[in-house]
């Protein structure tokens, strides 16, 4: 029996009630700044989960107190490590060969690579199948809005980072045009020119509001820190798939344009009966990619540190996918919000789409 852990963490006040029902009764402020100073929680125990070649799959969700405020702001060698250190020494007791770390503990500090130094087990960001399902996802996006993948305009906002570089070379071979969108013309003239003999027509701009307006599909990956895209910057009808943390994408074009449908990414369907233990606001079975690509390599028997640090290898992208299908596991469905997308919603926006383009 193959064995791994994964790491989470409240994304909002109202997500420590998932474990603690009494919380929500207390002022938010208050739950927050008393829960960051919690030790690790040992969540749920995952069974059931099973490779369609048979390899069977058990792991522990541990937790941590710190919304992605307190993550992103608290001082991280002397507040943030420590405690990352510690829910990884948990998840060693647990018996799990790999951890897996999820939303903002892969993001602060130095992406894991300091968490793995102090474990004796592997550490993985998940973030290579994330980007793989992100492009997944995005074009099965773009099918259900009914364009043609050979006729779609592309862009990708923050193209020449680790994750962007990655997504815009999976993109390049699927769409009709694909425009590369960073600060930086000299990098974008260097990834333009690995991306020449891709199918695509390859465009550069530093403008990622202008790009936006004129794509049907956009992806934002960008390392930027605020909003780089508005409500006013899409078209009718338009795939967002933001997979940037902290997000690129105003939670306005969610609010306020009904007729773009706005996504995270995919959504992983996990092979076999798997029960988590815990509902983390997803259909049953389903799972984001970062908690896949640890069990993925979990199911592969591949218990090294996968994805750290600030980079991401093109080939480990394409690799992830590979085994993702090798072990049954499938991008179905969109999240939004870390919340699925409901294929009536869905629906709705491409209607809302229509009639405004009538």
């Amino acid at each position: 029996m193959e064995r791994f852990a994964f790491l989470f963490h409240p994304l909002r006040h109202t997500d420590f009630a998932r474990k603690f029902p009494i919380l929500m009764k207390l002022p938010p402020p208050w739950v927050e700044g008393a829960m960051k100073y919690l030790p690790p929680l040992h969540i749920s125990h995952v069974t059931g989960a099973r490779s369609i070649t048979g390899i069977e799959l058990e792991g522990d969700f541990v937790g941590l107190g710190m919304t992605p405020r307190v993550l992103l702001e608290a001082d991280f060698q002397h507040f943030v490590l420590p405690r990352l250190i510690k829910a990884g020494q948990m998840a060693e007791r647990l018996g799990a060969k790999i951890l897996g770390l999820g939303a903002f503990t892969k993001i602060v500090g130095d992406r894991g690579v300091s968490v793995a130094r102090a474990l004796n087990i592997p550490v993985t960001t998940g973030n290579s199948y994330t980007a793989a399902s992100a492009v997944i996802g995005a074009l099965q996006a773009v099918d259900r809005m009914r364009f043609e993948r050979s006729e779609v305009e592309a862009c990708v906002i923050g193209a020449t980072g680790s994750i962007g570089r990655a997504v815009s070379h999976l993109l390049a071979e699927q769409v009709a045009s694909l425009t590369l969108v960073a600060r930086n013309q000299e990098r974008l003239d260097a990834l333009s020119g690995d991306l020449g003999g891709c199918a695509a027509r390859i465009q550069t701009s530093q403008d990622p509001r202008q790009a936006a307006r004129s794509s049907d599909l956009v992806l934002t990956v960008s390392s930027a820190t605020g909003v780089l895209v508005e409500p006013e910057d899409f078209r009718p009808g338009a795939v967002v798939c933001d997979v940037a943390r902290p997000r690129n994408v105003s939670a306005a074009v969610y609010e306020h344009r009904d007729d773009v449908l706005v996504i995270d990414g995919g959504v992983i369907r996990v092979p076999g009966a798997v029960d988590f233990g815990f509902s983390f606001g997803f259909p049953p079975q389903m799972a984001e990619a970062c908690m896949a690509e640890t069990m993925i390599l979990a199911m592969e028997g591949r218990y090294e540190s996968f994805t750290l640090g600030g980079d991401i290898e093109v080939d480990k992208v394409r690799q992830i996918q590979v085994l993702a299908t090798k072990h049954g596991f499938k991008v179905e469905g969109f999240r939004r919000f870390e919340r699925a997308i409901p294929d009536f919603e869905v629906e709705q926006i491409y209607q809302r789409a229509h009639g405004a383009g009538a």
